[in-house]
């Protein structure tokens, strides 16, 4: 008779969460404005935030789309050396970030 068997990590069977639903108020903390961000305004169609260092890609996406009602293409993250998280999001070809930009207030 086979001996019952005991999972060395018994947590590991359990099927993982979604990523939760926060709140995009808390995701996303402002808009940046530079001369560099202003162009890719422009020219790419891109916003460019500074977030919450524990967000990733797929909640920074949920949140912009929440927050301002367009569809995000494109979002691409990195690390600052002042240990801040910054997101490029690249908006759909129908919405325009100038818009989104100008009813913010930073245009």
């Amino acid at each position: 008779m086979p001996r019952k068997r005991f999972p060395i990590r018994p947590g590991a069977i359990v099927p993982k969460r979604e990523t939760p639903d926060i709140n995009p108020f808390k995701i996303i903390k402002y808009i940046l404005v530079t001369d560099k961000a202003i162009e890719l305004l422009h020219s790419q169609n891109t916003l460019t935030l500074i977030v919450d260092r524990k967000a990733n890609k797929p909640m920074i996406k949920r949140a912009v789309e929440a927050l301002f009602d367009v569809r995000v293409e494109d979002v691409r993250t990195l690390i600052t050396p002042r240990g801040e998280k910054k997101a490029y999001v690249k908006l759909a070809k129908e919405y325009s970030a100038v818009d989104i930009a100008s009813t913010v207030g930073i245009l």
